[in-house]
């Protein structure tokens, strides 16, 4: 089986974000980077996925900087065959990124797309849905468990008040949510294999985005707390607070 996992390098979780003077984009200094902790489950999957089938190759790509090959070669510590980083540098949305993407994705002949449901980053989810459409094949999103046989998948996903059971045939786009698996991590050996790994570098066309961002800002400062009394006396003064001030009554 053909499988690409598409990964995305953002920010670290923890990160103090900052915006940068321009006031529409992020500061980077200092700041720590990662995997995307979504791409992490799809990793994983394809790692599983494979190992299943006693087969196949996983091929781990990233659209973005030559800052990106850091990630792409601890995919390949943790399993994965081979690298690809389609390199673009600057912003683009979720228009632009599904272009480029499929511009190198339409000749691999992949049997099974993973990604992770969303960035931590733009958090918009657009990716994997657009991506399957401009290929055209099916396309399941947020799966927590799947199992494939047959050139069937059935995935589950969670909606309100319930799971969904999903069922289509390969080639397909899957996007993974947290609690599909655990992702492993690289071991020594594997670090050591995996830079003998073979690791490719593609200048992509640039697409421009179809979204302008005008202005970034940060949320304002919550306001400092206050104790509005003690004991059952207080009770009258929270309501009244809560009431005609915060207007949650």
């Amino acid at each position: 089986m053909n499988i690409v996992v598409c990964i995305k390098r953002v920010a670290a979780s923890n990160s103090t974000i900052k915006v940068a003077p321009d006031g529409a984009t992020l500061d980077a200094t200092g700041v720590e980077f990662e995997i995307n902790p979504y791409d992490e489950f799809a990793v994983e999957q394809a790692l599983q996925t494979k190992e299943a089938a006693g087969e196949g190759e996983v091929t781990v790509v990233s659209l973005g900087s030559a800052d990106s090959v850091k990630e792409l070669r601890d995919c390949l510590a943790r399993g994965a065959d081979k690298a690809v980083l389609l390199k673009h540098d600057g912003p683009a949305d979720a228009y632009a990124i599904s272009e480029m993407l499929v511009s190198w994705l339409k000749d691999q002949n992949a049997d099974l797309i993973l990604m992770g449901k969303q960035s931590i980053d733009a958090d918009d989810g657009q990716v994997p849905q657009r991506v399957a459409t401009l290929l055209d094949v099916s396309c399941i999103t947020d799966v927590k468990k799947v199992a494939i046989q047959d050139g069937a998948i059935t995935a589950e996903r969670d909606i309100e008040g319930g799971r969904e059971v999903v069922v289509c045939q390969l080639p397909a786009v899957l996007s993974t949510q947290k609690g599909l698996n655990e992702p492993r991590y690289a071991n020594l050996k594997g670090i050591m294999k995996a830079k003998k790994k073979p690791f490719e570098e593609i200048d992509v066309a640039s697409v421009d985005s179809a979204l302008t961002v005008v202005s970034l800002g940060l949320p304002p400062a919550r306001a400092d707390g206050r104790i509005v009394g003690e004991g059952a006396a207080a009770v009258g003064a929270l309501i009244d607070a809560l009431k005609n001030e915060a207007k949650v009554l």
